[in-house]
């Protein structure tokens, strides 16, 4: 089993997580964009050549979490990937990751995208 298959397999929804502390600043990162919905930086455990996180500032544990009144954030998220993928050099492309779950590789409880590029990606990615 994989160390990000264990995280995700031992991960519990509920109270603050890391991106709230990244958020706050209370925990440092390497913060690429910034918003008033979202923060944008490196994963400190990368799976690609590059891989960012894009948080939302609002607390979301998943998906299924969202309601009607976060859609305009969540389409805000997709385009900050899009604007911070460009920004960063990936125009040969990369891949969005939205993890769901423990079967989905979820290992935190606050919503994000991951966007992975800078090699060619597999596919089926599982």
């Amino acid at each position: 089993m994989s160390d990000e298959v264990a995280k995700a397999l031992a991960a519990r929804p509920g109270g603050d997580t890391i991106f709230g502390k990244i958020i706050r600043k209370e925990i440092p990162a390497n913060i690429i964009h910034e918003d008033e919905q979202c923060i944008v930086f490196h994963d400190v455990a990368p799976q690609a050549p590059t891989h960012l996180l894009v948080v939302p500032k609002k607390a979301i544990p998943g998906l299924p979490n969202a309601t009607a009144e976060d859609q305009a954030l969540l389409g805000h998220l997709m385009l900050v990937a899009a604007k911070v993928a460009a920004q960063v050099g990936l125009s040969s492309g990369y891949r969005l990751v939205l993890n769901d779950g423990p079967e989905g590789g979820q290992s935190v409880y606050h919503l994000h995208l991951h966007v992975l590029g800078g090699r060619q990606l597999g596919w089926p990615p599982g």
